[in-house]
């Protein structure tokens, strides 16, 4: 790594290990506080070693990627990839155009088959409700047998992708309501109910 300074191998290093580990790159947060360092001091950093060419970084979440990895990246047992969109546009037509992938633990899926019908979504704006942040990444599964209590889905209200909440009113009629209590959503007992996706895990963005 000849033109670097210790500092600056010692990071590409860490996030190595850490990406071998986690299977996703590291936060500019957790580099500092692995290091003790300031956050504004990651950043130079990090901008020092995308100008030197060893890795890229964008302005979303866990962004970083190595140019020349030392090491294979292995699978930890159990991880399955799951492709992720950053909208719930792209959700929605994915076949035959590019998408990024991450990795959830297959092992907690009560059926192995489940797993081709789960989609990771990065939640943005005011879609950020139910405890869900910004930058955060859902693990949804389409097409849900069935809803019930506290389920947290991914909904088209008037074309608008919305998080909503389920509530049993009686047996077969669901409410969906929103973080704001907005009780106006389509239920159950009058149509088809437009639920894109049942959030099934999230992975937090620091």
């Amino acid at each position: 790594m000849k033109g670097l300074t210790e500092k600056q191998r010692n990071i590409l290093d860490f996030i190595e290990d850490f990406m071998e580990v986690n299977m996703m790159a590291p936060t500019v947060y957790e580099i500092a506080e692995h290091f003790g360092i300031k956050t504004s001091t990651v950043f130079a950093h990090v901008r020092s070693l995308q100008k030197k060419n060893f890795l890229t970084r964008s302005s979303k979440a866990r962004s970083i990627a190595l140019k020349h990895p030392h090491k294979k990246l292995r699978r930890p047992a159990g991880l399955r990839s799951v492709p992720l969109f950053n909208s719930p546009e792209e959700a929605g037509t994915t076949k035959g155009k590019n998408f990024s992938e991450i990795f959830y633990d297959s092992s907690i899926l009560k059926n192995a088959s489940d797993l081709k019908k789960l989609f990771a979504l990065r939640i943005q704006g005011k879609m950020g409700d139910f405890g869900m942040m910004e930058g955060d990444i859902a693990i949804l599964k389409r097409t849900p047998e069935k809803l019930k209590n506290g389920d947290i889905v991914l909904m088209k209200i008037d074309g608008v992708p919305q998080l909503r909440s389920c509530h049993e009113l009686e047996p077969g009629i669901m409410e969906f309501i929103s973080h704001d209590h907005d009780k106006s959503a389509v239920r159950s007992g009058s149509g088809t109910v437009p639920v894109e996706g049942l959030v099934v895990g999230l992975q937090r963005s620091m």
